[in-house]
Order: structure tokens, then sequence, then C-alpha cells
């Protein structure tokens, strides 16, 4: 079994006092000395996702594995991806820097994204960003003339849209034609003319596509290489264009709750390699460079989001809800894209689990902050502890201070030892940015 598809971290077990245990660290200790909501990571968890990934597509001569960082992005993350041979996939100035301030190899980031700023590109010029991902003609333009300024070439992919849906939730399809995200199909030889013609400080290197999120269907990938090989063989053709580079994105999915099944890393390396090959031998092209972007799957298996547990109300002839110190806020997930999740109360998991159904409800003022319906939990007293699994992507990098609730503080476990990455807000760190105009002061 490939780590993606572990409900729980690696490390996690009950210890001798009757507690949960990660990386050796007892969960309700942790929630005491660093308090609640917290975010907790799993070193040898990642590192051993990193692994798979390094092992299930060894197989193929030129592999560059890109962490996408919207998954989470901190700078101990990145030093430790950057530890396991990572290079990073970033869409935003903060990113960029995050990974740069992490001494990550600059030459090994790639920088995406629909609207990219002039100040953005410019900083990922300037910090010398391996690749640029280029997403419409406004981009070409601007990044040629920012380049210009610079007297720089900057290498390029050029992302496209493939037309291919997968069956995920409609938020996080980005492959199929209605999208957001890449030219079109029919696009693609006139960017390729301007880039030719025109813009002599691009360097194009290859194609990029992107299905989508939280994938199962192991199958799309091969309809995804297909078009961009047979892309690459008719610029070619057209062109004599050689281009030799292949980004596929990423995508692969989780196990949230036990009735999800995702492929494995090695499933899934399976596919792309033996369409890649297949799909250079059809068209007669010489093998590219394969860059692939995990991120959901690298971080959230690794990650568990602790809350202590408050009031209650047992709705008459309805619903029981316990309400967490945190919710919405710290993970937006269930409320936007009807995520489900698993839980357990850290500081009784040998209870019976059966003992009652209740509802999780946030502490945020929202009907729908509701983190988990119908959960089968021990019977709930006011300071215990949950633990909610699978919770290391998309939770802190989507986090809000929603009715100025401060984020959360997020730590990494490994071999017993427990080291803050984040610190937790400061209600001075809540106005910090604040600014009362002269004339609104009382004397």
């Amino acid at each position: 079994m490939s780590t993606n598809q572990n409900l729980k971290p690696l490390t996690l077990k009950i210890n001798p006092q009757g507690n949960l245990e990660l990386g050796g660290c007892d969960l309700t200790e942790l929630a005491q000395k660093f308090n609640t909501p917290l975010y907790v990571l799993d070193e040898q968890t990642i590192r051993s996702i990193c692994r798979d990934y390094k092992d299930a597509f060894k197989n193929y001569p030129k592999v560059n594995m890109m962490y996408a960082s919207k998954a989470l992005c901190t700078e101990a993350v990145s030093a430790l991806l950057a530890g396991e041979g990572f290079g990073f996939d970033v869409v935003s100035a903060g990113e960029i820097y995050t990974v740069y301030k992490a001494s990550a190899d600059m030459s090994k980031v790639l920088f995406n994204g629909n609207n990219k700023s002039p100040e953005e590109l410019s900083l990922a010029l300037k910090l010398g960003v391996g690749r640029i991902s280029v997403d419409n003609f406004f981009e070409l333009s601007l990044l040629n003339e920012i380049a210009k300024s610079y007297n720089k070439v900057a290498d390029i992919l050029l992302r496209i849209t493939p037309g291919i849906e997968c069956h995920t939730h409609e938020y996080i399809q980005t492959g199929h034609l209605d999208s957001k995200f890449g030219f079109d199909l029919t696009q693609i030889d006139e960017a390729v003319e301007l880039i030719l013609e025109q813009y002599k400080n691009l360097k194009l290197h290859g194609l990029h596509a992107h299905i989508g999120s939280q994938i199962f269907e192991t199958t799309i990938y091969a309809d995804e290489i297909e078009i961009l090989v047979k892309e690459i063989a008719r610029l070619d053709e057209k062109f004599g264009l050689k281009l030799d580079e292949i980004n596929v994105g990423g995508g692969l999915g989780v196990k949230y709750t036990e009735k999800d099944v995702p492929p494995s890393t090695y499933d899934i390396a399976e596919k792309i390699i033996t369409a890649l090959n297949n799909s250079i031998k059809k068209y007669n092209i010489e093998p590219p460079a394969l860059f692939i972007e995990p991120g959901r799957s690298i971080i959230s298996t690794a990650g568990v989001t602790l809350y202590t547990l408050g009031s209650s109300k047992q709705v008459p002839h309805g619903k029981k809800y316990f309400a967490i110190d945190g919710g919405m806020a710290d993970n937006v997930r269930p409320s936007m894209y009807q995520a489900e999740y698993c839980a357990q109360i850290a500081n009784k998991p040998l209870t019976d689990t059966t003992a009652e159904t209740v509802t999780i409800a946030g502490r945020f003022c929202e009907s729908g902050d509701i983190l988990i319906k119908d959960i089968n939990l021990p019977v709930i007293e006011e300071g215990d502890i949950l633990c909610v699994y699978n919770t290391g992507a998309y939770n802190y990098s989507m986090a809000s201070n929603y009715n100025r609730v401060q984020k959360p503080a997020m730590v990494l476990v490994n071999n017993s030892q427990a080291d803050l990455i984040i610190k937790r807000e400061s209600l001075d760190d809540i106005v910090a940015n604040d600014i009362i105009p002269d004339r609104l002061k009382q004397l």
C-alpha cells in the first residue's frame, strides 16, 4: 500500500497512557502545551510518500518531482521537501518567497497561475525561478516585456486546456474546456507564432496541463498525455519546434474516509509512464522530461488537527451537536466542497466508538460551519480533544481570520520531538495591519 492510501499518518498509535500518539508525541499533551486548534504534521509520513513517488517513477529516465505548494506552504515544509529532492510548483509571490527563504533550489521551481501580476513575474525572474507556466496571451506579452527590461530570457511552458473532465468536485476541475486556466488547443499555434516571431525574450521548452484535484480515475492521465504528446509532435512538424518537456500536473486523490479508495502512487506512475512511452512511440518524438506536481497526496495524510470540545446542544427529536474551538476558518473544506472527514477522541480512543452519534459544529457565526455530520464517538465530555485526520492539505493554506479569530499554530513531530513551525497568531497580530485615520481618533 502506498502512503497516500492511508487514512491516518504512519506513526499514529495508542500509547500506554491510552492516548493517541503521533511521531512519538502524545497528542493530548501537545494540545495542552501548544493549545488548540493545533495543526500537527508527521514528518515520517511526509518523507515516506516522497520516497514512494520517487520509487514509483524510477523507470522513466527524466522525472522532475514538483511539490504543489498551494496544498501547504511553510518554510519548514519547503525545507523538508527540498531535502527529499523535490522542486516546487508555486502560484504566488508569497509561495515563491517562502521556498526561496527555505533555501530551495530556485531552478527547480515552476511558477503557475492564471493572472500573475507584473510584480510577481519580476520577483520570479529576479530570484531565478526555473520555469514559468504561461497561461494566456496577456501574460505572454507582459512576461516578454518584463524579461526584456531585465535583459533576460524567461524559460517557459505553455499551459493548455486539454478538454478533459474528470469526475471530481466542479470547483477543482481544471482540464475541461470551460475552464479559466490555460490556452485552448485552437490557440496554441498563435501563441507559438508570437513566441517564435515577436517575443524574443521567451524560450518555450514544453507544454503543461493539469486536469484537476482529488482524482481517483487513473485512465484520465493517459488521455491527457496523448493530447500533450500529439501537440508536441504536431508543433515539431509545423514549426520545426523541438519541445522536450511535458508537465502533466498532479491531482492524485487521498483517503479522507473509509469509503475512499484512491489509486496508489505506483498505480498512477504505471499509467503515466506506460501512456507516455506508448505516445512517444506512436508520434515518434524524443522522450521528453516529465514534470509531475503532487500536492495533496504528499502532505494531506501526514496532517491531523486537534480541537478542544466545548458546548453541546440536543435538538428535540433531532441531532446532538458538540462544538469545537475551531471550524470553518481553519478548515473551510466541509463548507466549500462538502468534504468529509474522520476523527477520534485523542484522550480516549479505546472507548466504544458507537456510544453516540453526534455532529461536530464549528465555533463560527455561520449555520454552515459544520465540520463532521453524524459521526459515532464515545460519550463526549467538555475538554476532550478531538483529532481530525487527513488535514495536512488545504486546511492551513486556506485558513482565514473570519470573526477575527487567530490562525492556529502548527507543529512538526518526529522521533518524540515536537517542533513549532508556525506560531499561533496573537490578538496583536490580528490588528497589526489596521490603521485608524486621524479624523476618526478620539481626543
